[in-house]
């Protein structure tokens, strides 16, 4: 009965959702301005943390050109301060949880909604949710495809059939959504990443679904199947989700298909991009988005950042504000053909954690592993493990190829970089465990 009301609430929430998509920059401005001064009012009078962090600011004045003057919130802030930062006395960070642990996915206290993310540093971040602020949050995920859809002449008999290849724990956002929203207009279906390939094949030929939404990494694995005439599908529409989208990723689920390559890129913090067939649309009703360097200064467009700082803009019932998540993402400085007034973003590229720094202080971007690797046509999966003197990669192979002379090119990359007499092992394996997440961390650094 819950779920199904929350159903209806989206259902409720989402033409207005869809509509801001084509609203013009100002209209946007003003909507963002409204909704930062009612988070801060509701921050600073029901969470004694915020309270004390926002003394002084003007909220009846304050805009989004203002944000750089308020304090930058972390993942650790938020998991010591956690009672003190949620604005509702019912919830504790005990609560939650003993929640995640004993019935994840399921409504808390009959209205909440709580997940975790472990992130690629691993330290777990617990984010609880508002009735409504669940809600906005899905439909944020699924308006750009429900526009997408209406306005496709092809795709207007075409129904629905959405299926998701992801995480199984309810506990991760993706799989609570398909928990939560496994009925109505959007229904989904979970395919966990953790079964065998043979079962999730068997179960996507079964289904049939026009929309193929999966972890980035495992995309390529349904291509090849799809391709050696095991998986008989023809989605209308891919959406990669939860991991950085390689290009080479990109390309191969895109010749195996013919369908658009929706790069999702969302967070547990609340932050849902859209993908209109032009670009990746930042959701500026309902967050605010802020590129930084490493030394916190603002990014302009074109530049990657190192990190972001995102305020979540709809969740009163746990504020984050400045709230710090270590993507690097590069801001489009261009106007969309498809109208909206929503910024654009590059694929974004992956986290800061994921660089390897070396004892005399060489710092190596996945980048330099990932241009051998990916783009290798013998090369299904991989996985690289930083050592002392260089790494280990493990990889998953569907022809022999020549070791000695990948081996050979990235020593040879690493060497260029600073590093000296590198050593670089491979190991050809079946499988490459994954998080309990069910997602692939690629790079693995030295502890």
């Amino acid at each position: 009965m819950l779920r199904q009301r929350h159903v209806a609430t989206v259902g409720r929430l989402l033409p207005e959702l869809v509509s801001r998509i084509d609203w013009p920059a100002g209209r946007l401005n003003g909507e963002r301005t409204t909704a930062l001064r009612a988070l801060l009012r509701t921050a600073v009078e029901r969470s004694p943390w915020h309270r004390a962090r926002l003394q002084g600011v003007e909220i009846g004045s304050f805009s989004d050109r203002d944000i750089a003057e308020l304090p930058v919130m972390t993942k650790t802030d938020l998991m010591y301060n956690f009672d003190a930062i949620v604005t509702d006395a019912r919830l504790c960070r005990p609560l939650c949880e003993d929640h995640l642990d004993g019935h994840p996915g399921d409504h808390l206290l009959g209205e909440f909604q709580v997940v975790a993310s472990g992130g690629s540093s691993g330290q777990r971040g617990v984010y609880v949710y508002g009735w409504e602020a669940w809600a906005i949050c899905y439909a944020s995920i699924v308006r750009f495809q429900t526009r997408d859809w209406s306005g496709d002449p092809a795709l207007a008999t075409v129904p629905r059939v959405i299926a998701v290849v992801a995480a199984s724990s309810p506990t991760h956002i993706s799989a609570a959504f398909s928990k939560v929203f496994s009925s109505g207009a959007h229904a989904r279906r979970l395919f966990p990443v953790s079964l065998p390939l043979v079962q999730i094949v068997a179960g996507l030929n079964e289904l049939q679904p026009t929309v193929l939404m999966g972890y980035s990494s495992f995309l390529p694995r349904l291509a090849h199947e799809a391709q050696a005439g095991r998986l008989r599908i023809a989605p209308r529409r891919v959406v990669a989700m939860s991991e950085p989208l390689l290009p080479e990723a990109r390309q191969a689920v895109f010749e195996t298909w013919g369908a658009p390559v929706a790069n999702g890129y969302a967070m547990s913090e609340g932050l849902c991009t859209g993908f209109c067939g032009d670009g990746i649309h930042l959701p500026d009703d309902l967050c605010l988005f802020e590129p930084i360097d490493a030394h916190g200064r603002p990014v302009p467009p074109g530049e990657r950042s190192s990190r972001v700082l995102v305020t979540n803009l709809y969740n009163h019932t746990q504020p984050l504000i400045r709230f710090e998540v270590t993507d690097e993402v590069t801001l489009v400085d261009r106007s969309c053909p498809c109208g909206s007034s929503m910024r654009l973003i590059d694929d974004p590229q992956g986290r800061l954690d994921d660089t390897f720094v070396y004892e005399n202080t060489l710092s190596v971007h996945p980048h330099l592993f990932r241009s051998a690797l990916g783009n290798h046509p013998a090369i299904l999966e991989y996985q690289v493990r930083q050592t002392p003197r260089g790494a280990t990669i493990s990889i998953v192979v569907v022809a022999p190829f020549d070791q000695r002379a990948l081996r050979s090119k990235i020593a040879e990359g690493l060497e260029f970089l600073g590093l000296p007499e590198p050593h670089v092992a491979i190991d050809v394996v079946d499988s490459i465990p994954r998080q309990p997440s069910g997602k692939l961390k690629r790079f693995v650094p030295r502890q």
